[in-house]
C-alpha cells in the first residue's frame, strides 16, 4: 500500500512539473559580423520547404488599392507595425498562414516600421528570408560535400539550389558552421532573384502584377536583417526545434529593430509623409508600378540602407561571402534555368546565377529611370 502511495505521489507531481524551457535568444550585435557556433547543436530531423512567401507591403501606408482598373472604395492597407509588438513567428510552411494574414487574424504581426539607422523594414522579408535560412541549413547540412541539387518553385525560370561536390571539413563543428553560412548566403540570393523576377513580369497570382513591389527600397535590406537573425539564431542552438526556432524569432525580431533604433507608428508615418512625392505617391494606387517613385537595385549582400537623412549613422550589413578561404559560391549556388512562362525575363543563353543579377537590376533601373522621366507625376 505505502509503494502505491509513493507511486501515485510521483505520478501526480509528473503531471504538474513544467515543461522544458526554450533556449533564450539573442540578436548578436548587428554593427558587426556575425559570430560563428561555439558548439554543434542539435538540428530539426525533417522540415518541409516554406510555402511561398508571406504578403509584404506596397511602400507606404493607407495605400489604397483598384481592381480591373476601378477603385476599391472604402480599403486601404495600413501597413503599419509597432516595433515592439511584432507577435509571434510561424514558420511559413502552409497556406493558412498566409490566408490568416491576409484575413488580419494571424497573431504574427507583418507590416512596416521605420527605423533611424535601417530606414523603412519590412517585416514579411524578414521573416522569409530567415524561413529559407532555417530550411536551407537543414537541407544542406546532412549531405554537405555531396553533389545535389534542392529545387525550388518556378519563378519565370526554374529555380535551382546546385551544391558541389567537396571535401567537407574534417571538424563537426566546421561543417555545422559552414552550412549555417552558406544557407543565408543562398537564402540572400532567393530573395534578390525574386526582385529581378518581380520586375521583369512574375505573378505569384496570374493576372495581377507584382512590378509595384520589385526592387522597393526597403526590400532587400529587410531581407538581409532576415538573413543574419537566422545565422545569429542558429550558430547558438536555436534551430533544435520548430517551436524553438519559432520562439526564438519572436524574440530576435524586436531585439534587431531596437539596434536599429526603430520608432513608434505614429514616427513611421511621419516618415513615411516626409517622402511622399519622393519616394512614393499616396494619390496612386495597389497595383499602381509607380505608387513606388524610389527604388535599390542594388543586389549585393554588402549595403548599407535606404535611408533619409538622419543625424544617426546609418547600419552596414553584411553576410559572410567566404568560409576559410574559399568563396561560398565554391561549395553551392542558386541557379535559374528556362521556364515556360519568363515573361519579359530574356531567355539566358544557359542559367543564371547570382553573377547575372546585377546586369538585369542595371536594365530595369534604366528603364524605370526612362519611364519615370516621361510619366512625371502619374501613377501607371
Amino acid at each position: 500500500m505505502k509503494k502505491c502511495m509513493v507511486l501515485l505521489s510521483l505520478l501526480l507531481n509528473a503531471c504538474h512539473i513544467s515543461p522544458k524551457p526554450f533556449k533564450p535568444m539573442t540578436t548578436g550585435d548587428l554593427e558587426h559580423p556575425a559570430t560563428q557556433a561555439l558548439r554543434v547543436w542539435p538540428t530539426i530531423s525533417k522540415l518541409s520547404a516554406p510555402n511561398g512567401l508571406r504578403p509584404c507591403c506596397a511602400f507606404g501606408y493607407d495605400v489604397r488599392a483598384k481592381l480591373i482598373g476601378i477603385p476599391v472604395p472604402l480599403f486601404k492597407l495600413g501597413n503599419i507595425v509597432a516595433p515592439d509588438d511584432t507577435g509571434k513567428h510561424h514558420y511559413n510552411d502552409s497556406w493558412i498562414s498566409i490566408l490568416s494574414t491576409l484575413s488580419g487574424i494571424n497573431s504574427e504581426h507583418d507590416g512596416i516600421v521605420y527605423t533611424r539607422r535601417g530606414g523603412f523594414i519590412d517585416l514579411a522579408h524578414v521573416r522569409d528570408t530567415a524561413d529559407n535560412t532555417l530550411w536551407l541549413f537543414n537541407q544542406i547540412l546532412p549531405q554537405l560535400g555531396q553533389p545535389a541539387t534542392i529545387k525550388l518553385d518556378d519563378e519565370l525560370g526554374q529555380r535551382i539550389i546546385r551544391l558541389w561536390r567537396f571535401s567537407p571539413p574534417k571538424s563537426e563543428l566546421a561543417r555545422y558552421q559552414l552550412s549555417v553560412s552558406l544557407a543565408a548566403h543562398l537564402a540572400f540570393q532567393i530573395a534578390t532573384w525574386h526582385e529581378v523576377a518581380q520586375w521583369y513580369g512574375f505573378q505569384s497570382v496570374p493576372g495581377y502584377s507584382e512590378a509595384i513591389s520589385a526592387f522597393s527600397p526597403e526590400d532587400l535590406y529587410s531581407n538581409l536583417i532576415g538573413a543574419r537573425i537566422a545565422t545569429d539564431l542558429l550558430n547558438n542552438g536555436g534551430g533544435s526545434s520548430l517551436r524553438q526556432y519559432q520562439h526564438s524569432m519572436a524574440q530576435m525580431i524586436p531585439q534587431a529593430l531596437a539596434q536599429l533604433q526603430a520608432v513608434s507608428p505614429q514616427a513611421t508615418r511621419f516618415h513615411f509623409d516626409m517622402v511622399d512625392g519622393t519616394w512614393w505617391n499616396s494619390h496612386c494606387r495597389v497595383p499602381d508600378k509607380f505608387l513606388v517613385r524610389l527604388r535599390n537595385y542594388s543586389v549585393s549582400d554588402r549595403r548599407l540602407p535606404s535611408r533619409p537623412a538622419d543625424t544617426l549613422p546609418e547600419l552596414w550589413l553584411t553576410l559572410p561571402d567566404h568560409f576559410g578561404h574559399q568563396p561560398l559560391s565554391h561549395f553551392g549556388r542558386l541557379e535559374i534555368w528556362q521556364g515556360n512562362h519568363m515573361a519579359n525575363l530574356p531567355a539566358p543563353s544557359l542559367m543564371y546565377s547570382y553573377d547575372d543579377f546585377p546586369r538585369l537590376a542595371q536594365q530595369a533601373e534604366k528603364s524605370d529611370q526612362k519611364t519615370l522621366a516621361q510619366l512625371g507625376d502619374g501613377c501607371n
